[in-house]
């Protein structure tokens, strides 16, 4: 089982340039099976997922080439099946979002449940309705939705829940449907956005006529395109907050500074330094004192439910009691014990939430874990043996062993591939002591 080796007590310092973003790579690829016209990408991230979602679409016809230096070309011409299997499927919560495609050019899609990190249950159920009311017919069965449809049409749709994957399935769906199609309560995320940009260069006709309302026209045929992918700023988050807390300095190229708004505010009520130099460049650097903060993750423009693990490493650094309630998933605190396992002082809690139903973007029962953790800082880490249980989780356990006394393993890196391309190479380059162990 393939796992990394850290050496800790080291500083990040240095320059790197953040990969293209993740949650949009995966997405673009699909819009392969939109049109028979090649789409040409740049700044394509060299990762599992991405990989992986080239995998499932070309299982379906599509030729996806994707290059070393980070250039993919997408061609749709061939596209000539609409079942996904179920081992490709159970992989990727880009599994689902084919449905809409595969219908309009098929008028049948037959795709398992999708995988991707477990976070939660995150149900498709918010898709699945969507699509039904645009007039697919679809039925779950062993496994699979079976989905039929002669032609989808517009509709008015409001998600009961911020939903970024359930926003982009129905953008894909409307797109090519008959009519026009009104989402209301859509997810604002930047990932999104970009999407549309990339859609609209093919040739749909989709407008954000405000906040959480995205209007699409649908038309008759889509193009083909160039484009380049926005940066991920989870990345930036990640090597921003491995500088602040291993006492280094690193310039960030590609941190888009108007897609880290809450992050950085969030940087000044702690007392954390950093530089803009311009929109695409921020320095880092470390604080020797941290102040103690109160976080609640939120749909953006808040605080991302994909920054709260490395937040808590930061703020086992600070003097005090922060606290960080998680409001996006039901069950996002499996990093805690790992960092406990370091000597990390944290404990789970329950907070008083006025009325949970609402407040919280999952479907509520009263059978949850705690959704909020108290850290107690400021704590020295040690070295152990560490298991991964999803992507940010193990970039966290990463920044925790580099700022460990001793060495640390961590297993399941799997999960990190999935989000961050070579990122032993990378953080190589940055002083930090880091071995893929093979075997």
């Amino acid at each position: 089982m393939e796992r990394f080796l850290v050496s800790g007590g080291r500083k990040i310092r240095g320059e790197i340039n953040v990969s293209g973003a993740k949650n949009v790579a995966m997405k673009v690829i699909l819009t392969g099976l939109l049109t028979e016209k090649p789409v040409y990408v740049r700044n394509i991230p060299l990762i599992s997922s991405v990989t992986g979602t080239a995998d499932l679409v070309r299982n379906l016809g599509v030729k996806v080439d994707i290059n070393d230096n980070h250039t993919m070309k997408i061609q749709g011409n061939g596209l000539n099946k609409y079942t996904i299997p179920l081992d490709m499927g159970g992989l990727y919560r880009t599994a689902t979002m084919v449905l809409g495609p595969l219908l309009q050019r098929f008028g049948k899609a037959i795709v398992p449940n999708p995988g991707g990190c477990r976070l939660g249950q995150r149900p498709v159920d918010w898709h699945i309705e969507g699509l039904k009311k645009m007039g697919a017919k679809i039925k779950y069965d062993d496994g699979f939705f079976h989905a039929t449809s002669s032609k989808l049409k517009g509709i008015r749709f409001t998600f009961s829940k911020n939903t970024h994957t359930g926003t982009e399935t129905l953008l894909l769906a409307a797109v090519l449907s008959q009519g026009e199609t009104v989402l209301e309560n859509a997810s604002q995320e930047p990932e999104v956005d970009d999407l549309i940009k990339i859609l609209c260069l093919m040739g749909a006709k989709i407008k954000r006529v405000k906040g959480r309302t995205i209007v699409i026209n649908g038309v008759k045929k889509l193009s083909g395109t160039e484009f380049t992918i926005m940066p991920d700023r989870n990345e930036v988050v990640t090597f921003a907050i491995g500088a602040i807390v291993s006492g280094g300095n690193i310039l960030i190229k590609g941190a888009q500074r108007s897609n880290l708004t809450v992050f950085l505010k969030s940087l000044d009520k702690i007392g954390t330094p950093y530089q803009v130099i311009d929109e695409n460049h921020i320095r880092f650097s470390s604080l020797k004192k941290i102040k103690p903060t109160h976080i609640i993750t939120k749909p953006h423009p808040g605080f991302m439910t994909d920054w709260q693990a490395p937040w808590a490493l930061l703020m086992s650094q600070a003097g005090g009691v922060s606290t960080i309630h998680e409001s996006i998933f039901e069950d996002r605190f499996n990093y805690v014990g790992q960092l406990k396992k370091m000597g990390a002082k944290i404990e789970s809690y329950h907070p008083k939430v006025k009325d949970p139903r609402t407040f919280y973007n999952f479907n509520w029962t009263r059978r949850f874990h705690c959704q909020a953790i108290r850290i107690t800082g400021k704590t020295d880490l040690h070295d152990a043996v560490l298991e991964v249980a999803d992507l940010r989780a193990g970039a966290t356990l990463i920044l925790a062993a580099l700022i460990a006394q001793g060495n640390s393993v961590i297993y399941g890196i799997n999960h990190i591939d999935r989000g961050y391309e070579k990122i032993e190479s990378r953080l190589g380059k940055l002083g930090i002591p880091i071995k893929r162990l093979k075997n």
